[in-house]
């Protein structure tokens, strides 16, 4: 009787523990979900040079909106010309209202590029330093 009252008492301490070192987690680190956009080759890319600039030029402005209305967080292209041309971290609420940003940017729209989007779970207000 004394060992399960011992084990009993030990289980509820190391359980109190736990939960305290998390609930210290948890408020250093909120957590939260966004949504990671992988900018990819799309299907239509004979575009002529003209074409190409100008849908560059729309593409940009399109992140810029996003970015000033406060719908995506860090964007860039990647440097070695592979099948994925860049990411984009969305901060929406759905995994909707990333696919329907995306699929506004003009280079999508034009086939250029296509977008592969998976939620993400990281720590509210994440940063690079």
């Amino acid at each position: 009787m004394k060992n399960i009252l011992f084990l009993i008492l030990f289980l509820l301490s190391a359980s109190l523990l736990f939960s305290q070192e998390k609930n210290e987690f948890e408020k250093k680190y909120e957590m939260k979900t966004y949504y990671m956009v992988f900018l990819k080759k799309g299907p239509n890319r004979d575009q002529d040079s003209a074409t190409v600039a100008k849908l560059q030029e729309q593409h940009i402005a399109h992140l810029t909106k996003m970015a000033d209305a406060g719908k995506m967080d860090l964007a860039g292209p990647f440097m070695d010309n592979g099948e994925i041309r860049g990411i984009c971290v969305y901060n929406v609420a759905t995994k909707e209202e990333a696919e329907k940003l995306a699929n506004e940017d003009p280079m999508v729209k034009a086939g250029r590029l296509i977008v592969e989007i998976h939620p993400w779970y990281a720590a509210k207000d994440s940063k690079l330093k």
